[in-house]
């Protein structure tokens, strides 16, 4: 009788990829990551969260120019025409945040870069996507510095963006996973506009932070005044009591790269100094 061959349980595709092997694959986000992160001496971050929507102004006051001109040469504009021409204003008004979030990550880095006597890095990190994502990276890269990309596999595939460093760049499979790597790197988080993803990420971090499931000094810069107070009207929560007024200590507002530069380097360097910023 010929004698069989049997497959390795960790080289069983089938088993890897079924219900039962779930618990390998969760495993796997946690220390594939963590093999390289160590590789890569990366142990701080600073985690930007917005849109995926977000573009260049470039490209946005562009493509409402050639809107305009269109609608200008047809002398016609029905109601779907209005409501192009609005989403192309609301586009050019969304592309400053894409260009700001560019600076602060190139400030951010280049400061990074450039500190002396001190052996800690802050590198950018990010969801790894397009629009603010891609804007964080770009920062990063234009300053020479690395920077990380924390992408997620959805079902409308989204493109990881050109600007993730080397050997930095994640495919998670597990929001959850995702979402640890994101908090337990950072040390700072700065939440640019964005939607239902972005909301999400700010509320679980400051919940954890309000709760004290992190303990860890951890600076949140809620970027963009005009955006946030007319999405979140957190003066309302404190009148119906479901949060204290002193919550609103767990973050600070800015409206410039100026603003949040300052806000970052201040918080960042006073909890360095007060020995209170785990390596």
């Amino acid at each position: 009788m010929k004698r069989q061959k049997f497959i390795k349980a960790y080289n069983n595709q089938k088993f890897l990829h079924s219900a039962d092997g779930r618990t390998v694959r969760m495993l796997c986000e946690y220390l594939e990551p963590l093999q390289r992160f160590r590789h890569e001496r990366v142990s701080n971050t600073i985690v930007f969260f917005g849109s995926s929507r977000t573009r260049p102004l470039q490209q946005t006051e562009s493509e409402l120019h050639r809107i305009e001109e269109e609608l200008a040469a047809s002398g016609e504009r029905s109601h779907e025409d209005e409501r192009r021409l609005n989403r192309a204003i609301n586009a050019v008004r969304l592309s400053r945040y894409y260009d700001e979030a560019t600076e602060l990550a190139k400030m951010v880095t280049d400061w990074a870069q450039h500190r002396k006597n001190n052996s800690r890095y802050f590198v950018v990190c990010s969801g790894g996507g397009p629009g603010i994502m891609e804007a964080a990276n770009r920062g990063a890269h234009h300053a020479g510095g690395k920077s990380v990309g924390l992408c997620i596999s959805l079902p409308h595939e989204q493109q990881s963006n050109k600007f993730i460093s080397p050997n930095l760049g994640f495919e998670f499979h597990y929001f959850f996973m995702r979402k640890y790597w994101f908090v337990y790197l950072a040390k700072a988080l700065v939440i640019f506009p964005g939607g239902f993803g972005t909301l999400d990420e700010l509320f679980e971090v400051l919940t954890l932070v309000q709760t004290e499931k992190v303990t860890k000094p951890l600076a949140i810069i809620l970027y963009g005044s005009e955006y946030w107070n007319n999405i979140i009207n957190f003066d309302t929560m404190i009148e119906w009591g479901t949060i204290s007024a002193e919550d609103l200590n767990l973050f600070h507002v800015c409206d410039s790269p100026d603003q949040a530069f300052k806000a970052l380097v201040d918080i960042l360097t006073d909890n360095e100094n007060n020995h209170s910023l785990p390596g």
